[in-house]
Parts: structure tokens; C-alpha cells; sequence
């Protein structure tokens, strides 16, 4: 019997009150998912123009301390998985959000600039053991094979942290100035995240025995050259992707149409990206993981030369959902990168020093993009250097995968 089909039967013979544990594990990490992304990410983009105005801080400083907060996020991540994998993630998500809470009560009180980017750094602290990655790590390993449903119910979940959140801070801003609004929000975090992670995470953290170990050691798997492939392509993916949200509306307007339909048309890639989530796990069963990784980075790539060449509205918005898809898609790519390809046991660090760089690539994406789109050619240009950037990824892929003897697969 393999190592897949032992852990198999180990789930199946599980009682009923334990499937019911994990189902209240899934249930408190979608709730976590979306109030910690809506408060911690999405809000800073509807009040940042506020605390500009407030302030007088400029636009360009406010994104450099959110930026900074990212990258903080990105290292720290690597620690943070390190310790799930020794200890679970009840721990480290609970101190998570409370350091969440206290950071986002340092930025409302921020008197001053350096203080507002010092707070958003403690944030990047708090985002690494509150967001994604801690999460995929514990459904990775609670869930064992069955990990492609829990991590497509969660992330279709925190796929509606914008939808929730973003309304509820303009509404808040409505009424209150945009440090009132930070307290009200950092009132919810503690509120909903700190107890569900600490009540709902409460379950023994699995042995490494109960799952399929990773052949190699952790250092060997990060130097080799399957893993530096992977790290390469989700890097230059997660470039190309943010680079392209981020200055999809700025294309739009280039191109003669208004505000408002680029906005909604904006959303309707948010929309795609729950169709990519859950048209994971078919692709799951009918591609192997290098085939399947290589054809969502293409997708990546192809849709943004699409957005780039394209003029006619119906065509761009075509292009914009179909690039939601494959974000969609990417996300979950990310989360079953490693235990696809080396086995759970050391998911968590590995994870972390994986998407440490797509993480950086990310948050250095708006000035990548705004340098470029203030080359000639505009914005137009930028999606194509990013459509060449997403090709690269998706060539990159095509190595990152261990051969025979090489990995276990969770």
C-alpha cells in the first residue's frame, strides 16, 4: 500500500465528530480569511486617499508603508511556517491576530509618517501569521488528500473579503474619519479572529508519521533546482498578475472608457476569480502538476496580452474575467505547489520560502507597473512587458517539478 493510500484510510476511519471537527476548523478559518484579508489588505486601498487628504501625507508614501508591510510579511512567513510545522497553527494564528489588532490600532493612532510605516510593518508581521499561507498549511496537513476541497472552500471564501469589506470601510468612512474608521475595524478583528483561532484551531496538530514525509530535507528541496524554478515562476506570475489588477483601470480609461464601467468591469474580474476556484479541482483530475501548472501561468500570460491588445469593450471584458479564472487558479496553484511536490511535512517552511518572493514581487508591482506604463506606449505597453514577464513564468514551470525519487506526494 502506498504512503497516498495509508493516509487515505486513516481519513476514511475517522468518526463522525471528527469529521465534524474539521468542518468547525474549515468553517473558523473561512470566517478568519475574510475579516483578517478585508481589514489587513482591502481596506487601505478605500482609505488611502482619505488619509492622504487628512494627512497630508503623499499617496506614493502611504503605498510604499503598505508595500513595506508585505515585504516584512514575506520574510517573516518563512519563520512562521517553520514553527506550524513543528507545533500546528493554533498558536501562531491566534498571536497573529492579536498582533493584527494592535498594529491596526498603531496605524489609526499614527501621529506621524514614520510612526503610520513602523505600524504597517508590525501589520506585515501579523498578515504572515494570520493570512494564506499559516492557513493552507493547517488544511494541508488536518485534511491529508482531501486538502483540494478545503482549500478551494477557503479560498472561494476569502475571495469575498473585498466584496464584504470594501463596502463596510467606505460605509464607515461615510460617518467617521478614516482613524475612527481603523478602530472600528480593529474592534472586528479582535472580536471575530483572535477566539475563532483560538477556540476553533483546538485539535491535536497531526504527527509527521500520520502524513507522507518529504523525502529530502527541508535545505536540500529549497537549493535544488526544481524549487528555485518554481520560486522564479510564481514570482514573475505574481508580478505580471498584481501589475495588470493594479493598473487595469488606468488601461481602461487610456482607452476612452469611463470610471465607472472600468470599476465594474474591474469586479467582473473579481467575479472570475471565484469560477477559477472552483474549476480547480476538475483541472486537478485531468492534468498532472506540471502540465497544470504550466497551463495557468500560460493563462497568465495569455490574458494578459489579451487586456493588452484588445480595444473593443465586450472583448476586454472578456479578456478581464477570463484573467480572474486563471488568478483564480493561480492561487490554488500556490497552495498545493509544495505538497504536490514534496509532501506535507514540511509544508509550512517550505511554503513560506517559496512564496516569500512571489509575495515581494507583488507588493513592487504598482511601481513596476506605473514605471513602464510611463514609458511610451502607456499602459498598453505595460501589459505587453507583463504578457513577455507571465511567458517567462510559465517556461520557468516547465522544470519545477522533482524527478522520480525526488519527492513524496501528499
Amino acid at each position: 500500500m502506498s504512503e497516498d493510500d495509508g493516509l487515505l484510510v486513516v481519513v476514511a476511519a475517522r468518526p463522525d465528530h471528527d469529521r465534524a471537527g474539521l468542518r468547525r476548523i474549515l468553517v473558523s478559518l473561512c470566517v478568519t480569511q475574510v475579516t483578517s484579508w478585508g481589514i489587513l489588505y482591502y481596506a487601505f486601498p478605500v482609505l488611502s486617499g482619505r488619509i492622504s487628504a487628512a494627512t497630508g501625507w503623499s499617496p506614493p508614501a502611504l503605498t510604499a508603508a503598505f508595500s513595506a508591510g508585505l515585504v516584512v510579511s514575506a520574510v517573516a512567513g518563512v519563520g512562521v511556517g517553520r514553527w506550524i510545522d513543528q507545533h500546528g497553527p493554533r498558536g501562531v494564528m491566534t498571536l497573529g491576530s492579536v498582533v493584527a489588532v494592535l498594529a491596526v490600532v498603531a496605524i489609526a493612532a499614527a501621529p506621524t509618517l514614520p510612526v503610520f510605516v513602523a505600524a504597517w510593518l508590525v501589520a506585515g508581521v501579523a498578515m504572515a501569521g494570520a493570512l494564506y499561507p499559516p492557513a493552507f498549511a493547517a488544511l494541508t496537513r488536518w485534511y491529508g488528500p482531501r486538502s483540494i476541497g478545503a482549500l478551494t472552500v477557503l479560498t472561494l471564501a476569502g475571495g469575498f473579503a473585498s466584496t464584504i469589506f470594501a463596502p463596510i470601510t467606505a460605509a464607515l468612512a461615510d460617518l467617521l474619519d478614516w482613524r475612527g474608521v481603523y478602530l472600528v475595524l480593529a474592534a472586528i478583528l479582535a472580536v471575530v479572529t483572535i477566539p475563532a483561532h483560538a477556540i476553533g484551531l483546538r485539535r491535536p496538530w497531526p504527527r509527521l508519521a500520520e502524513t507522507a514525509p518529504a523525502v529530502q530535507r527541508p535545505a536540500h528541496i529549497v537549493t535544488s533546482r526544481p524549487f528555485v524554478a518554481l520560486a522564479v515562476a510564481l514570482a514573475l506570475a505574481a508580478c505580471a498578475s498584481h501589475a495588470a489588477v493594479v493598473n487595469l483601470v488606468p488601461l481602461l480609461t487610456e482607452r476612452g472608457i469611463g470610471i465607472g464601467v472600468a470599476a465594474i468591469i474591474l469586479g467582473l474580474g473579481g467575479a472570475g476569480q471565484v469560477l477559477g476556484r472552483l474549476g480547480y479541482a476538475p483541472l486537478h483530475r485531468h492534468l498532472d502538476v506540471r502540465s497544470r501548472t504550466v497551463a495557468v501561468l500560460l493563462g497568465v500570460a495569455v490574458s494578459t496580452v489579451l487586456m493588452a491588445a484588445l480595444t473593443g469593450l465586450v472583448g476586454l471584458v472578456a479578456a478581464v474575467v477570463f484573467a480572474g479564472v486563471v488568478r483564480g487558479l493561480l492561487t490554488l496553484v500556490q497552495a498545493t505547489a509544495v505538497s504536490e511536490r514534496w509532501g506535507a511535512a514540511h509544508y509550512g517552511r517550505l511554503t513560506g520560502v517559496l512564496l516569500a518572493p512571489a509575495t515581494m514581487t507583488a507588493a513592487l508591482a504598482p511601481w513596476i507597473g506605473a514605471a513602464l506604463a510611463a514609458g511610451p506606449g502607456g499602459y498598453a505597453a505595460m501589459f505587453w512587458v507583463m504578457g513577455a514577464v507571465a511567458l517567462a513564468a510559465a517556461l520557468a514551470s516547465i522544470w519545477s517539478v522533482p524527478g522520480r525519487g525526488a519527492s513524496t506526494r501528499s
